[in-house]
């Protein structure tokens, strides 16, 4: 079962489980692409994650890597590179890099999960978010404590974020050992803004230590954040994170979730045929 309590943002405002269609999914286009995210909202996804950086001359693009070989045609390190020149590179050699503003227009109803994987993106991500007035639409995560402080900085407590990787060592020493000093491990200010804790099921991601279990996502509902899990597509693993109680699962999979959210009656979109998956592209841990 997961969390009944009234969410702290409204970006968590949602019956059940949230359903994150990890960098669009890999049924309806190559990663980050229009045509993954069009896909995963056709399905009846709501909500959408991807990744941010800035080319040179400071367009926000929705994508993972900071260069472009592994997932595009193109050459070259977003970050030196000017838009016209990103603008011609094609995810899997077909598929344009969208910006994250076309994302928010594109897609109206449906909301963003955001790591910024570039300092460079901070400033640029709080503008398009202000621009746009998608304060309820965006969550914004990151690896970096500084570039989390960065963000909620820039874009002040209207925005919604997920605790940084110190705060959740401090969740995770809490959900073991019982209470410890939380404003020094996880940071006051960080838990006024924080609504969410988003892991993997294990840390390193890919193996490593388990982190998500029963006393972790008890810790987590005490102080009153959800706990989202990446990336999950084995449908024994879906059940067994939605039976400890976690709020929300991101798949590269999303036929293989929603399936098992319809299963257990707990899928609030669409529950036609989803149709048969693409080849995946690439490896998907959030990285």
């Amino acid at each position: 079962m997961t969390s009944r309590r009234l969410p702290r943002h409204p970006f968590l405002d949602h019956p059940g489980p949230l359903a994150f269609a990890h960098r669009g999914g890999c049924l309806g286009g190559p990663e980050n692409s229009m045509a993954a995210f069009t896909r995963a909202v056709a399905l009846g996804y709501r909500y959408l994650e991807t990744d941010v950086q800035t080319t040179s001359d400071g367009v926000l693009v929705a994508f993972h890597d900071t260069r472009l070989e592994r997932a595009t045609d193109g050459v070259g390190a977003i970050a030196s590179l000017p838009w016209r020149t990103v603008a011609n590179a094609r995810i899997a050699g077909r598929e344009p890099i969208p910006r994250f503003e076309e994302l928010l227009e594109a897609f109206p109803d449906s909301r963003f999960n955001v790591d910024v994987k570039a300092p460079g993106a901070v400033r640029p991500l709080a503008d398009a978010i202000r621009r746009t007035g998608a304060w309820d639409r965006v969550c914004v995560g990151s690896f970096s404590e500084g570039r989390l402080a960065a963000v909620r900085g820039a874009a002040g407590p209207r925005l919604a974020t997920s605790l940084g990787p110190r705060a959740v060592l401090g969740l995770r020493l809490r959900s073991l050992s019982g209470p410890v000093p939380v404003d020094r491990l996880l940071g006051a200010a960080v838990r006024r803004q924080a609504v969410c804790v988003q892991v993997p099921v294990h840390w390193p991601a890919g193996g490593g230590l388990s982190l998500v279990d029963r006393p972790f996502v008890r810790a987590a509902h005490r102080l009153g954040l959800q706990v989202h899990v990446w990336t999950v597509d084995a449908p024994e693993q879906v059940h067994a994170l939605l039976d400890l109680g976690v709020d929300g699962i991101m798949a590269d999979r999303i036929d293989i979730l929603r399936d098992a959210l319809i299963e257990r009656g707990a899928w609030s979109g669409p529950s036609g045929q989803p149709g048969q998956p693409g080849p995946a592209q690439g490896e998907h841990n959030r990285t």
